[in-house]
């Protein structure tokens, strides 16, 4: 969760110098949902994302140079600097891409626990996506098809209470959750707080074993908030989608902050063993800036490579 957050902060305090060429949807506030599914999850195991990737591809292990040095465009990027940072992949990872298309990943994912059944092989297929998502016609058909047949799929909605700039009450009628809707097509589904990395967690584990054990798939919902704007690196206080108010109650609820004072109440970690991990990931987010910063941007020849038709 802290080096998502620290990574994050880097890219919203450099992002106005104008040398990341592509947008980037920031995940500040929602850390311990990616931390806590990825946790849960093997090293073969294969996780897809959303147009709001940087946590899920770091929680899954994803390359930092490789994702800084997309995000400035290099060829060293995941993607040879080609993508941004919506269209962030790592194989070697586990972490299978993010598309910027809502909700276009789910039936990928699917698709994957599909594949993985056929082979006999028990690889457990996650997918992150955010509840809007939900509204599209392919969250239907691929958790129906899943369910349908048994397929290892984790289907993982990050409620944050928007899409884009409109709240859940413009949206959907009282009593609504994504969680009724999966369970209305046989699939095991439970709702979570997104701020607790533990108990999403322990959500995610039981959810891994069943798919291991061939039980099908599952939903988890946790409701989360964001404390960026939608797109970019700035605050959006000003919208009147959502006050200051909000924001601040939301923010006393920090993921970071909440399993901080766990740790240390417990014992289990000291405010100077914190302080060395603080330093450790940034020097290895400051060796990761300024690798991405310095690396040779694509040839021109490249542009066509790579491509289907």
């Amino acid at each position: 969760m802290l080096t998502v957050r620290l990574v994050e902060e880097r890219i919203c305090s450099e992002y106005a110098e104008q040398t990341m060429r592509c947008p980037v949807h920031i995940c500040i506030g929602q850390e311990a949902i990616a931390a806590g599914v990825c946790a849960a999850l093997r090293d073969e195991d294969a996780v897809m994302s959303t147009h709001r990737s940087h946590g899920h591809y770091l929680a899954k292990g994803g390359d930092l140079r490789a994702m800084m040095a997309e995000i400035y465009g290099r060829e060293a990027g995941c993607c040879r600097g080609k993508g941004g940072s919506m269209h962030l992949v790592d194989l070697k990872a586990g972490f299978m891409g993010a598309v910027p298309i809502v909700g276009s990943t789910i039936p990928i994912a699917t698709g994957i626990g599909l594949s993985s059944k056929l082979a006999g092989r028990d690889i457990v297929s996650v997918v992150f996506f955010g509840e809007g998502a939900s509204e599209e016609g392919v969250f239907q058909e691929s958790i129906q098809y899943a369910a349908l047949k048994k397929l290892p799929v984790i289907y993982v909605c990050e409620n944050n209470g928007f899409s884009v700039n409109t709240p859940l009450k413009d949206r959907r009628p009282d009593g609504f959750s994504v969680t009724r809707v999966a369970e209305a097509y046989g699939v095991e589904a439970g709702q979570g707080d997104g701020n607790d990395v533990l108990g999403v967690y322990e959500m995610a584990r039981r959810a891994v074993d069943r798919a291991r054990l061939g039980e099908g798939p599952s939903l988890l919902e946790f409701s989360t908030y964001r404390w960026r704007e939608h797109c970019g690196p700035n605050d959006d206080h000003h919208l009147v989608c959502r006050s200051v108010e909000d924001f601040e109650q939301w923010k006393e609820k920090c993921p970071i902050a909440t399993f901080t004072g766990f740790l240390t109440r417990e014992n289990l970690l000291g405010a100077d063993e914190i302080a060395q991990m603080r330093e450790g990931i940034l020097s290895q987010v400051d060796e990761a800036f300024a690798f991405a910063k310095t690396a040779p941007a694509p040839d021109a020849g490249l542009a066509g490579s790579g491509e289907y038709a």
